[in-house]
């Protein structure tokens, strides 16, 4: 087995990992680093508290957690139900609707999303665990018992049956819809019906074949009928768990004109929660310490008395500072041929004292500065390696002539070896790739994102290529959050755009008479339609309008590919990490001018078909290979192996091969082999020792 410090100069960095960012604690495993028991257990304990009230009385209560950037919020918030997730449901709600209009629609799709998700040590879903765990299936009578003493297989059987037996079990609970909601229940149990009706309680606008087979007539379309729903699940549930409903990053909500955060209608929701007794419900809140005070004057005194409680994230201490280094660094150590004696090591106490004289500091900042010591523990050692091989000492191709630094009295970066600037550049490279990929496990389909996030998305992108004057709501009425207008610069005419992936015809004719009735208007003299579901066809009106404005006209209709949508998913994700003050990049928080300026150098968005269509960005000719296009294009995991050396000055070639292959499933190792000996022919990289075998070999940057 190798050494430690033969470890070290071959593993990626360990504290380049950990990217704090918020995340929903559903779709992403958050980092067992900051596990640390000690860490906010006081706020666990409250929270905790809060819910065995709340399984007591079955009334909702609202909590609100606060801390500065960096103190762990949306940490806490995974860890609560890894904590807690026996003991109630729980939800993650991102504060990013597109419009406040919207909000109940909103939490109800968050809702269901959370709800489909399958907890740990579980096979069935929350939402089936949910359901199987309703005093209507394990409250029986001793008639029941004696016909059939498995209610849940009888029932499940016959539909009518099951919705009478739910309207007599719950006929005092006030149920909204109950014949379509109890039915929507039941075809939960039938694995053909069950996709389809998880999309209709998370609100999808769905087909009439899709709605036929459901026994619905319609979908849900207002935010009446929405926070109704939503309302079923508290009302019939109070025999079984509660529902923690965790609202993360009131930053990432829509704005007012005058920059303030419209949060008065999500302070709204909270107090109807309480007053129109949608019970069962935990609701959790997180906000920044900076953000909760500068809104104080503009939230009604009556609801500011909706939130039961307010928890303030305290700073952590050394000990606990150092357990999460420990953490970190573990999987190094147990590599070694033998432990290091300091389970933090290469780092020292004495670099947390000097840093933090306090005592006192957040996670963030504790992570931050074990990433810079320990890059810079790993430039020293390098000149060891070179020297016990025999090999010039270089720094990319320059005669290095860094002395080595004392590591317990290092504060500042190794801004003397690399370029800051450019290592940003790449590690935001490689944060996209990593972002990138989760939205592609997210996003399978377009139509399951909401019109409305959809045109907001593509608004975003549209601001980072530079257009202006973007006015949103082109079209008047319900769909208006589908549509916008904008000029371009030095012209007169405005073009609009309306994306709509609503599968129900009923609602693709309001969209098209409201497209028609701008075009005879003249409001825009350009009309945009994005939209890759079905436009219908023969004598549908909605078809026969689409016709008259999108066929022989200057009216476009666009077909987007699910690529750019993951295009515009992934910058959506990082412009909400921005505005939450939780994008860093090594060691720097990262603004929304600051990331809209990474985009820009990077180019990465004029690779978004959607946006070339619409003439925004120049379009880009597929990769050829000896006149063929090539079925895999290689060019970005040949630009994540150059930014992954980049960020690490020199690691491992096994490690580089290792990594690419985990970012990159389709690509093989032996293809990455071959990319690293092209970039070798290039002298973009070098291999340090190339007559040692592959598993000893390191790899460098060359300027």
């Amino acid at each position: 087995m190798a050494n430690i410090n033969e470890i070290i100069l071959r593993e990626v960095n360990p504290f380049n990992r950990i990217n704090p960012k918020p995340m929903n604690f559903w779709e992403e495993q958050q980092n067992a680093s900051l596990n640390v028991d000690s860490i906010h257990q006081e706020v666990i304990n409250d929270i905790q508290e809060f819910l065995d009230l709340v399984v007591t009385d079955h009334r909702s209560r609202s909590v609100m957690i606060v801390g500065d950037p960096g103190s762990g919020k949306s940490h806490l918030l995974g860890r609560l139900k890894r904590t807690l997730n026996a003991k109630a449901f729980f939800v993650y709600i991102l504060c990013d609707w597109a419009d406040s209009n919207n909000i109940w629609r909103h939490i109800l799709r968050y809702t269901v999303d959370s709800l489909i998700q399958i907890p740990d040590e579980q096979t069935e879903s929350q939402l089936m665990l949910w359901l199987k765990s309703l005093s209507a299936f394990t409250k029986r009578s001793l008639k029941q018992r004696f016909f059939n003493d498995n209610i849940w297989e009888f029932l499940s059987s016959d539909r009518q049956k099951f919705i009478k037996h739910l309207k007599d079990t719950y006929k005092t609970a006030r149920i909204y819809n109950p014949d379509i909601f109890f039915g929507l229940l039941h075809d939960l149990t039938n694995p053909e019906l069950y996709t389809l009706a998880c999309e209709w309680l998370r609100g999808d606008s769905l087909s009439e074949e899709s709605m036929q087979a459901l026994k619905v007539k319609q979908c849900i379309e207002s935010e009446d009928e929405a926070k109704n729903i939503l309302a079923n699940f508290g009302r019939i549930s109070t025999e079984t768990k509660p529902i923690v409903l965790c609202f993360d990053n009131l930053d990432t909500m829509p704005k007012m004109q005058d920059g303030f955060l419209d949060i008065q209608p999500f302070f709204d929701v909270n107090t109807t929660i309480h007053g129109e007794s949608l019970k069962n419900f935990l609701v959790i809140i997180s906000i920044i310490t900076n953000t909760l005070n500068i809104h104080q004057n503009r939230i009604q005194q009556a609801d500011k008395a909706g939130i039961h409680k307010y928890l303030k994230l305290k700073s952590i201490n050394l000990e606990q500072a150092e357990s999460i280094w420990a953490y970190l660094l573990k999987n190094l150590h147990i590599q070694a041929s033998s432990l290091p004696k300091s389970p933090i090591f290469p780092l020292e106490r004495q670099l947390l004292e000097s840093n933090f004289p306090g005592k006192k500091t957040y996670p963030r900042n504790v992570i931050n500065l074990g990433m810079v010591a320990y890059q810079t523990y790993k430039e020293n050692i390098k000149e060891e390696f070179f020297k016990k091989n025999n090999q010039e000492i270089t720094e990319n191709g320059k005669e290095n002539t860094q002395k080595k630094t004392d590591i317990s009295t290092t504060k500042n970066t190794t801004d003397t070896i690399n370029n800051v600037e450019e290592i940003i550049q790449a590690e935001f490279r490689l944060l996209w790739e990593q972002e990138y990929k989760k939205t592609q496990l997210k996003i399978k389909k377009i139509n399951l994102t909401a019109s409305s996030d959809l045109i907001r998305m593509l608004q975003e992108a549209m601001e980072l290529c530079g257009v202006q004057q973007i006015k949103p709501k082109l079209l008047n009425g319900r769909f208006a959050s589908y549509s916008l207008s904008y000029q371009k610069i030095g012209k007169r005419d405005k073009i609009g755009i309306v994306w709509t992936e609503d599968a129900n015809m009923n609602s693709f004719f309001h969209v098209m008479s409201a497209c028609q009735k701008v075009i005879q208007q003249d409001i825009c003299q350009t009309l945009y339609l994005i939209r890759l579901s079905s436009v219908g066809q023969g004598r549908l009106v909605g078809y026969q309008i689409y016709q008259q404005v999108f066929t022989a006209t200057n009216h476009i209709h666009l077909k987007p590919s699910l690529t750019s949508v993951h295009y515009l998913a992934t910058y959506h994700n990082l412009i909400n990490a921005a505005l939450s003050q939780e994008l860093v990049i090594h060691g720097k928080v990262i603004n929304l001018q600051y990331l809209q300026s990474l985009m820009q150098s990077s180019k990465i968005l004029h690779k978004c078909t959607l946006l070339q269509d619409l003439g925004l960005v120049a379009k880009q000719e597929p990769v050829k290979d000896n006149g063929n296009y090539k079925k895999e294009d290689l060019r970005p995991v040949k630009d994540f192996l150059v930014n992954l050396v980049k960020t690490q000055s020199f690691m491992g070639v096994p490690t580089l091969i290792k990594n690419s292959v985990d970012q990159f499933p389709n690509v093989k190792a032996n293809d990455v082999q071959l990319l690293i000996e092209l970039l070798c022919q290039e002298k973009k990289v070098k291999i340090i020792n190339p007559k040692a075998k592959l598993q000893d070999q390191l790899i460098c940057l060359v300027a």
